[in-house]
């Protein structure tokens, strides 16, 4: 296919030639504004610089050239063509560029414009070492701006945020975070704080607190200025703080809530299962998340809360409600299972206090910048602080069961997603993260005698195609966007059998992804959320009201849902139960899977491969073996035949994933072998280049066999990142599969499987093929750079099954039992 129709340099020069003079004179402009207000400073502005197409490697154009500096970029997608940018063999089709920030000051911008001219003059002319890609940029500039007041308040929700806490208390002074540019100078860093300071105090405002992580390129303040000036700035926002060149965005503090719920109208039960071993040793998985109620018949002596802050103090035990949940889910699973409590005791560490505003919920503190305070807690956990050793090095799993409603996945990660990123591989831990819920009502077109009338079937259909009508309001929220963790949608499922339904809708008559569950992909097109699990089924109340055609979400603690510990609203009540639904259990209760899986892998590797580190391997083994078992099932179908009219199978394939991922779990395919089914592992360590070649014995028994056949291979790593380019991830993984024994590829589009660090792909076939004694099925691994350079090479999983329906009378198992030798050959050059 051909690229977009771009204009020629004429048009350019007739095009950019007015953009970039009315820039250098805003820029000029703006200069002697900076000057004015605050002198002794060299003032540097961020340019905007906006292509179609993506021009590789521009980045090092613009370090050659002095008083530019790289700032980042952004994926664009939906440019809406024009007459001088379109696709030839379809004009009305959006195109796809990029957004390049660059961080200038006069001189530099001066060299850029003569570039330019020189250009124009002579298209033949040579550029100096370097600097081609100026040309390449030349050719494909759609527009060329300031990163402007726009800009830092792309995210909105600072306004809002201002304006409810103004209601709610009018006089009090409001605070926002500002991220800075992050400047690679530490001194640049300093005069950036600086400048911003002296702003918000000409305000009468202050500056609470700051952070920088170099290492995800954050900088960041806590300010906040009084409450006169707050109403001031949304009234009239061309002022000197929000033009501040230092600052790539503002942003509310404190928008990460629990749900809003009025607690005592919670239907509870009492818990009555018979007692259970407590558990020994020291803790496999953290929590961060609200304040459990630690003194819980089922939590008592089962969790080990760590509160430096005393976050304590802040709570009455009826508001310990989402920690309570959370860490029931994941000590007990959903009490309607009746399951063993984990054998380890878990760590809680509270990141969320109570907050009181006509009903009650729990809320990120907004005296914290939370990026900085989760990045403390992680550290408090893995390395210690303060002069005191690491609490628990023996943690490889957290869960993260929130996401910040004010940060709705777009097109770049997120400081908060970025952050877990980099822990995951400096601590070696997995970050297990819900996807997120949307609880808005659903419009369905429909009055509530219409939606009566319908089937169960038929109400299914609307409500599936009404939500992905919807899907630009309902994406998955920071952070799950990470690209090392693992996260996870909810699906409407759970084992509550007695509920009392009423007039009250179950809108899905199977278990798919919950109507709450958020959508994505990820970054880059990759698969997200990784997986749906059970959150429990959610009901909706019918349209009220002539006209109405809104279904609303109702909150029910007496069911359906996941069976929970809770908290009483009568002192002293200590075993109550009640239910509820959500992502945040699913994380939960796949965390709980985790640390099964973890405990099973541990034996597996000390009695057959003890030489194996099994800890450093441990977090990508993680990862593979709870996505392993995942498949749409007929699920997918279901979807699938809802959405056939939405295109071809290519297209909703993709839909499908952006709402189930790799799908629902079964985690038996990876813990449990059948006699018609045998699984395999594999691991290694990849530097830029190389390759390892596993090969998987062939059973003799399938040979020359007309039968139905299954090849699953999940390939995991935990990858370096770099945080300043457009590609992020700085490693690709992947690996190829012979076709000889499975051809037809399943489910998730095999593209975008290749785009983050999970790649799950499912194999089947059922044409006869000649199998000798000896004959093997070959998978390469590759490694290759992304981003940018790694110099420590990359610790990846991978698994593999085989199997033939159940009741195939071919032992499969032992077959491979007694062939295998599923290691790493001579290692190889990838193939492109």
């Amino acid at each position: 296919m051909r690229g977009p129709h771009r204009p020629s340099l004429g048009r350019q020069s007739q095009r950019l030639t007015p953009i970039l003079q009315q820039l250098q004179a805003s820029f000029d402009a703006r200069s002697v504004e900076i000057q004015q207000t605050a002198s002794g400073i060299d003032p540097e502005q961020v340019l905007v610089i906006e292509t179609v197409g993506n021009i590789t490697d521009f980045s090092n154009a613009v370090r050659k050239v002095s008083g530019l500096e790289w700032m980042g970029e952004i994926e664009l997608e939906d440019i809406i063509p024009d007459e001088d940018f379109y696709k030839t063999e379809k004009p009305s089709a959006s195109l796809s560029g990029r957004l390049y920030l660059v961080m200038t000051n006069s001189v530099a911008l001066s060299q850029m414009l003569s570039l330019w001219q020189q250009y124009q003059a002579n298209p033949d002319m040579t550029f100096e070492r370097g600097l081609t890609k100026f040309r390449d940029v030349f050719l494909h500039l759609k527009d060329i701006r300031r990163w402007d007041i726009t800009d830092r308040l792309a995210e909105k929700e600072v306004f809002e945020a201002w304006s409810e806490d103004l209601e709610y208390t009018p006089e009090r002074a409001v605070r926002f975070e500002a991220e800075l540019w992050f400047r690679k100078d530490e001194q640049k860093r300093q005069e950036s704080e600086s400048t911003l300071s002296q702003l918000i105090n000409r305000l009468g405002g202050s500056i609470l607190s700051q952070s920088t992580i170099a290492s995800i390129g954050y900088h960041s303040i806590l300010g906040e200025i009084p409450a006169i000036e707050a109403k001031k700035i949304m009234a009239h926002p061309d002022v000197d703080l929000l033009k501040c060149e230092s600052v790539m965005f503002f942003r509310p503090t404190g928008q990460i809530t629990t749900d809003k719920k009025s607690v005592e109208e919670d239907v509870v039960q009492d818990f009555t299962n018979g007692n259970h071993t407590l558990p020994v040793g020291n803790p496999l998985i953290a929590i961060l998340d609200g304040l459990p109620l630690g003194n819980h018949t089922l939590l008592q002596d089962r969790v080990i809360i760590d509160d430096p802050e005393n976050w304590e103090s802040l709570y009455q035990a009826i508001d310990r409600q989402h920690g309570t949940a959370m860490a029931s889910l994941i000590v007990h699973g959903d009490l309607s299972e009746n399951s063993h409590p984990l054998n380890r005791p878990i760590y809680v560490r509270p990141i969320m206090q109570p907050v009181y505003s006509g009903s009650r919920m729990e809320h990120i503190p907004d005296d914290i910048l939370f990026v900085d305070y989760i990045h403390r807690a992680v550290k408090r956990i893995m390395e210690g602080e303060g002069g005191e050793g690491a609490l628990y090095p023996t943690i490889r799993i957290v869960n993260l069961s929130i996401g910040d409603t004010s940060r709705h996945f777009a097109q770049s990660i997120s400081p908060l997603a970025r952050l877990l990123d980099w822990l995951s591989l400096k601590y070696n831990i997995l970050f297990v993260i819900s996807s997120g819920n949307h609880t808005d009502p659903i419009d369905t077109g429909l009055t509530e005698n219409e939606i009566r009338n319908l089937s169960p079937e038929e109400l299914e259909s609307l409500v599936v195609k009404t939500l992905y009508e919807d899907t630009r309001h309902r994406k998955i929220l920071s952070p799950s966007e990470s690209i090392n963790a693992l996260t996870v949608g909810s699906s409407h499922h759970d084992q509550c059998e007695t509920y009392h339904l009423g007039y009250s809708l179950n809108v899905f008559t199977s278990d798919l992804p919950s109507p709450v569950s958020a959508f994505g992909s990820g970054y880059r097109r990759s698969i997200k959320p990784d997986l749906v699990y059970p959150g429990g089924k959610v009901l909706y109340s019918a349209p009220m009201g002539t006209g109405n055609t809104q279904i609303s979400l109702e909150g029910r603690g007496g069911g359906p849902g996941n069976k929970v510990a809770t908290p009483s609203s009568i002192l002293g009540e200590l075993s109550k139960t009640k239910f509820c639904s959500g992502s945040s259990n699913s994380a939960a209760l796949i965390s709980r899977l985790a640390a099964i899986c973890y405990d099973s892998a541990a034996n597996l590797f000390e009695e057959n491969s003890p030489d194996v580190d099994f800890e450093k391997l441990s977090v990508p083994l993680l990862k593979a073996m709870l996505v392993h078992g995942c498949s749409w099932g007929g699920h997918g179908e279901s979807l699938k035949y809802i959405l056939q009219e939405a295109g071809d199978a290519s297209v909703i394939k993709k839909l499908v994933a952006r709402w189930m991922g790799y799908g629902l779990p079964e985690i038996s395919k990876v813990l449990d072998c059948t006699p018609q089914r045998a699984t395999l592992i594999g691991s290694g360590s990849l530097s830029d280049g190389d390759a390892h070649v596993f090969k998987l014995p062939l059973p003799p028994s399938l040979g020359a066999k007309v039968e139905w056949r299954k090849c699953t291979v999940t390939l995991s790593s935990i990858c370096p990142v770099a945080p300043s380019t457009q590609r992020y991830r700085s490693a690709q993984l992947w690996f190829e599969v012979g076709e000889e024994l499975a051809t037809q590829r399943q489910e998730a589009d095999w593209r975008a499987v290749r785009n983050g660090t999970i790649q799950h792909e499912i194999f089947e076939g059922q044409r006869a093929i000649a199998i000798s004694d000896g004959d093997t099925l070959e998978i390469k691994v590759n490694c290759r750079k992304d981003a940018a350079k790694f110099t420590e090479a990359v610790i990846y999983a991978l698994i593999v099954s085989l199997e033939v329906a159940e009741g195939v009378e071919l032992p499969i198992y032992e077959e491979i039992r007694t062939r295998v030798a599923i290691t790493p050959q001579v290692q190889v050059r990838p193939s492109n």
